[in-house]
């Protein structure tokens, strides 16, 4: 089929104009279907700035920001606002690349706490970067990711962190009772540019490629209306910054294929699998001088170990024994960190309709269910089944508020008379949430009929139906 040219105007699914739709002139990205061959007059070999820039990669690049959504950046331009942007910006932006003027806006600096009290350091790009990174990872991917490891699944297509949990399930089965795990200091923020720029250099030739990476790299941090440089660091946050970092972490990868290592990487999280404890100091010794002679990259020595596979987390599981053989499982801190997000909902839960409270606490429960359903254990399932049902009960007690009020709605379910005397009680809603009276007015069944998915049943049907 014909390509569509200028005059033939190829239609985006959606209304003309629209943050996700309109015609292909509509976004500004006019004249990009040209290849490399008609820029480059005579030049038998396409430049891969120009593979960048190609309209179809650039109209992807536009169509995975704007469906990703987020925050906008510094300059305040919302993803709704991108395909207007482009229509009056993109001619000069375009030109600026290619001439190798372009010089991203600093990053948005955003700091979000981690389950074990630090901060993750986030950094937000203006939507026009992140559309341009987007584009260079979409013409660098097929390039870089072929040549990476079997054993590196983060953020690669076909591969998650399922994959990861089983193969390192795998590596246990099979004898390696002893685990390496690594931890990589603040990995994203301590990435030496230098050193990452080379790794890219040797398979993109393109100088202005590279120019434009590079420059995403250094460009400044926002924080309070101040702008700090970066010498340092690749921030989570930006399209570019996984790929690049599996670019870096490659060559550890071979490195431990070199070696015959049994490992597995999802990102910076890496853990080797061996026999013994002797073999493990052994090994974690000698990747701590290769990270840092090779990679300038240090091992977090008070997060990493050698240890026994059930006494460390991976990607939120650990490996334990049941009856003698090893099985994922639910770690003990990814409860915790469940339980922590589920409070702030029982809380405001107070002021709103119990079914309600019941729907919000199902979009978190339910995916947290679908992530976990390799592990082989229930008990963390029904234990967390019983202490949300309990803060149901204690959030319905509250909202009864007074002592007649609930000893009412107790007679008019149909509890005995003697039994909802018990609301006389001094005790607070956490105690009175297990009374035999509570869980007669609001049975599992009734919380059930109300709309709440069961965890464990929910872990259940996945296990039947995985």
């Amino acid at each position: 089929m014909r390509e569509k040219g200028p005059d033939n105007k190829g239609v985006i699914p959606g209304r003309p104009g629209a943050a996700d739709g309109g015609t292909i002139e509509s976004h500004g990205f006019v004249g990009q279907a040209r290849t490399a061959r008609e820029e480059q007059a005579g030049d038998e070999t396409p430049m891969l700035i120009q593979e960048v820039l190609r309209r179809e990669n650039m109209l992807k690049a536009y169509k995975r920001v704007v469906r990703n959504g987020g925050a906008p950046g510094v300059d305040g331009l919302t993803v709704e606002q991108l395909g207007a942007y482009c229509r009056e910006h993109w001619e000069r932006i375009r030109k600026e690349i290619l001439d190798g003027t372009y010089v991203p806006q600093p990053i948005r600096k955003v700091e979000i706490p981690k389950a074990d009290g630090g901060t993750r350091t986030l950094g937000i790009p203006t939507v026009v970067d992140r559309m341009i990174q987007q584009a260079v990872m979409q013409v660098l991917h097929p390039i870089f990711d072929p040549t990476f490891s079997d054993n590196s699944y983060g953020f690669r297509p076909g591969k998650g962190t399922h994959g990861a949990v089983l193969r390192a399930y795998y590596y246990v089965q099979q004898g390696s009772e002893w685990v390496v795990d690594l931890d990589l200091e603040k990995f994203f923020d301590r990435v030496n540019h230098d050193v990452l720029m080379a790794r890219v250099a040797r398979r993109v030739k393109d100088k202005r490629v590279l120019l434009l990476i590079r420059r995403y790299l250094q460009a400044g941090m926002m924080e309070g209306g101040l702008v700090s440089p970066r010498t340092e660091g690749t921030p989570q946050g930006s399209p570019l910054s996984p790929l690049l970092s599996n670019i870096l972490l490659d060559e550890l990868d071979k490195e431990l294929e070199r070696r015959g290592h049994r490992f597995v990487r999802y990102a910076d999280d890496c853990n080797v699998y061996v026999q013994s404890k002797a073999a493990g100091e052994r090994v974690m010794g000698s990747l701590e001088r290769f990270l840092s002679k090779r990679l300038r990259l240090k091992i977090n020595r008070t997060k990493s170990a050698v240890a026994r596979p059930e006494e460390r987390t991976f990607l939120g599981y650990t490996i334990s024994r049941h009856d003698g053989k090893p099985q994922p499982k639910v770690a003990a801190k990814s409860v915790q960190r469940l339980k922590a997000k589920l409070k702030p909902l029982f809380r405001q839960g107070r002021g709103m309709k119990l079914a309600s409270t019941i729907e919000r606490i199902n979009r978190i429960t339910r995916g947290w269910t679908a992530y976990f359903r390799l592990s082989w254990d229930t008990y963390s399932f029904r234990r967390l089944d019983s202490w949300i049902r309990r803060h149901l009960r204690a959030i319905q007690w509250r909202q009864w508020k007074t002592p007649s009020t609930r000893k009412r709605k107790l007679l008019e379910l149909g509890l005995p008379l003697f039994q909802a005397q018990c609301v006389y009680n001094r005790c607070g809603p956490w105690m009175n949430a297990r009374t035999p009276a509570m869980h007669f007015a609001l049975s599992n069944a009734t919380l059930a009929g109300m709309g709440f998915v069961s965890l464990l049943e929910e872990h259940q049907r996945l296990a039947r139906t995985s």
